[in-house]
């Protein structure tokens, strides 16, 4: 009898055990419904709805990892952690795709690659209306209107918005070069550099190999990048996102904002490793490379010759072809460089982002504001082999050389007079064609050159800019005071 009553009341206590652990159970269900969350974390107040959770949470704040991977030793807080963790040593994939068969270790990997398949962007940035299709894309984007560079570089205190720029710029520092050619031995700090260099032992043009399948409804341009092809719409839409806060200037790609902002701020992020120079713009360095390697991968089929980079071979081939791909909506002329249109666009809307620091005054063109300066600075860096004169601008010297060979290229086709200058031949064709185009606001005289009409303005202002030094009589002309010397 005693036995069976034993059995009876170990029996009562498992059913009531069992009865408790379903009531515990429904209880934590009824509290993801009623939003019930009685366990508090005593270190941050958080607050949780089952005890499972708020232990698990606790692991945080005391850095408990009590899953441990027999392969590498390495602890995980969480088991599920560590089961994900173990399919890196067993390759197990267990979360397939429909669309395309890849499979994925991790059920988040998956998801985010369906929306490559599904075009979802769930993830939008509130300031420029950008989408992106995950959260740590949109946080790395948030940086470039913020400016938040959370990664410093412990040599020299400089700070990155991205981890893996941080960990190429650390290599200028430890001089490590982890890619390694294959065919020569050569090693790189950078993959690309890597890849760009291969080229010169393949010998294989990549721009005669790209499949280009996306297509400009447009104008009918084809790409071989989804990516190249939104950028390229943009010319047609004219629409730019981007805009500086410092000068208000808008683009239509986020690079072009980027390298902008150096324009203001004077940084200089990409260094030679070679020489130590340092440039703003990555295509910069890159082609700078090339004069210290001498690599010239790219060769065009026309006639052989050979480019260090793949953009200027696109833009030679154009030369042979006479492709311009690029129009100016307004008056429909026709460019073989974007750069030119971009120019030529500043001639119709008045832009002048270029401005001298010394005079403040503008210009549409860097060329042009580069040629400028030197007329504060006084720099003239083109010089004359014969008579070692120096002059500030390359057309100055060019004209100036043919003093010393008595070329004139310029041939008036009326009388056969020959010059050295265009402006010359356009003065003298006036004698031909009795053509004045400037006219005296005073009297309406006419002149068939400007500096005659400078002269003739004196005989109504009075002004008297030529002096004697030997007397101080003032004259109107130049000519006047030679005679009179």
């Amino acid at each position: 009898m005693a036995s069976t009553s034993n059995m009876q009341t170990l029996h009562d206590v498992r059913r009531k055990a069992k009865m408790g652990s379903y009531v515990r159970s429904d209880r934590g269900k009824d509290r993801t419904h009623i939003g019930e969350q009685p366990h508090k974390c005593e270190e941050c107040s958080r607050l949780f709805s089952k005890l499972c959770n708020l232990k698990t949470h606790m692991r945080t704040h005391t850095g408990e990892k009590p899953y441990k991977c027999e392969e590498c030793r390495r602890q995980f807080s969480q088991l599920a952690h560590l089961k994900t963790h173990i399919r890196a040593h067993t390759g197990e994939k267990p979360f397939k795709c429909e669309e395309c068969s890849r499979q994925f270790s991790e059920l988040d990997n998956l998801k985010k690659h369906m929306r490559t398949h599904t075009g979802e962007k769930p993830y939008r940035c509130e300031e420029c209306s950008r989408q992106f299709t995950q959260l740590c894309t949109l946080r790395k984007h948030m940086r470039t209107h913020t400016g938040d560079k959370p990664y410093m570089c412990e040599e020299c205190s400089r700070q990155f918005s991205r981890l893996y720029t941080l960990k190429t710029h650390i290599r200028a520092h430890t001089g490590e070069k982890p890619y390694r050619c294959e065919e020569c031995s050569r090693q790189f700090s950078e993959l690309s550099n890597l890849k760009r260099h291969m080229r010169t032992h393949t010998k294989k043009n990549s721009y005669y190999r790209e499949v280009k399948l996306y297509r400009c409804e447009e104008c009918s341009w084809q790409f071989s990048h989804i990516c190249n092809l939104k950028r390229h719409i943009q010319t047609h839409t004219g629409e730019k996102p981007y805009k500086c806060e410092e000068c208000s200037r808008r683009f239509s790609q986020l690079g072009d904002m980027k390298r902008h902002m150096w324009t203001h701020t004077e940084e200089k992020p990409y260094r030679c490793e070679e020489c130590s120079k340092q440039f703003c713009r990555l295509g910069h360095l890159r082609a700078h490379i090339q004069t210290h390697t001498g690599e010239k991968p790219f060769q065009g089929e026309q006639c052989s010759r050979q480019f260090s980079n793949l953009g200027t071979l696109k833009k030679h081939i154009r030369t042979h072809t006479g492709e311009r791909p690029y129009r100016c909506e307004e008056c429909s002329r026709q460019f073989s460089q974007m750069a030119d249109l971009k120019r030529h666009m500043r001639t119709h809307t008045g832009e002048k982002p270029y401005k001298c620091e010394e005079c403040s005054r503008q210009f549409s063109n860097l060329g042009t504001l580069k040629k400028h300066i030197r007329t504060h600075t006084g720099e003239r860096p083109y010089r004359c082999e014969e008579c070692s004169r120096q002059f500030s601008y390359l057309w100055a010297l060019t004209i100036h050389m043919r003093t010393h060979s008595g070329e004139k290229p310029y041939k008036c086709e009326e009388c056969s007079m020959q010059f050295s200058q265009m402006c010359d031949l356009k003065r003298h064709m006036r004698t031909h064609t009795g053509e004045k185009p400037f006219n005296c606001e005073e009297c309406r005289r006419q002149f068939s050159r400007l500096g005659d009409l400078k002269r003739h303005m004196r005989t109504h202002t009075g002004e008297k800019p030529y002096k004697c030094e030997e007397c101080c009589r003032q004259f109107s002309d130049l000519g006047n005071l030679r005679r009179h010397m």
